[in-house]
């Protein structure tokens, strides 16, 4: 079973959501997102200040295997992208939770976490697709 952090949201798109303390959130891809892309050659995050509507495809990871879009969770503006993973996008295999997030938004409405999935949720989720 993937790494499931009991801190974070979770999306049926295998993203997930820390909410931050300035009322922002931080969003990446999960562990088990990751794996099944495998090695990860490039990384492409949305601009800062775009502003996103809800589950709009607004980033892309690509590995040695396939392209997948990144949807984002909630509606908001960007306020910060991971500068480090243009150079470095396998820092999201080796840190998914961590060194490799993707980016930070300003969600437009403070319940937006509300609709998420906690990490019980999610692991149910990943055991039905299985």
């Amino acid at each position: 079973m993937s790494d499931i952090p009991e801190d974070l949201y979770y999306t049926k798109n295998h993203e997930w959501v820390r909410s931050e303390d300035d009322g922002t959130v931080t969003v990446g891809i999960t562990n088990h997102a990751q794996q099944l892309l495998g090695d990860l050659v490039y990384v492409e995050c949305p601009e800062v200040g775009r502003e996103l509507e809800a589950e709009e495809a607004c980033a892309v990871v690509e590995s040695v295997k396939a392209a997948s879009d990144v949807y984002v969770p909630m509606a908001g503006e960007v306020t910060e992208i991971n500068d480090e993973l243009a150079d470095s996008p396998e820092l999201i295999n080796q840190d998914a939770y961590g060194k490799g997030w993707l980016f930070t938004l300003q969600p437009d409405d403070d319940s937006a976490l509300d609709g998420l999935l906690d990490a019980q949720a999610y692991a149910e989720l990943l055991e039905a697709e299985e």
